[in-house]
């Protein structure tokens, strides 16, 4: 992930009306953890990752791939 934002994450949580928080909650993981990774500062493990996308209904690739510049 490096630098960049997750605004793929961000949006996501957003369309399904959760807080950086409820997000949290569902994963267990802190409010700060889903802030790092949404600011790109934070990598999530795979297992992570798997979490955050069955809670959004989405796929690892729909949120976690970068495509190449």
């Amino acid at each position: 992930m490096g630098e960049h934002k997750n605004m793929k994450l961000k949006l996501a949580r957003i369309q399904k009306d959760l807080s950086q928080e409820q997000l949290a909650e569902e994963v267990g993981v802190t409010r700060q953890t889903i802030g790092l990774i949404e600011a790109g500062t934070y990598n999530p493990s795979i297992k992570l990752c798997i979490a955050i996308c069955r809670t959004l209904n989405t796929t690892l690739n729909d949120l976690f791939w970068e495509e190449e510049e």
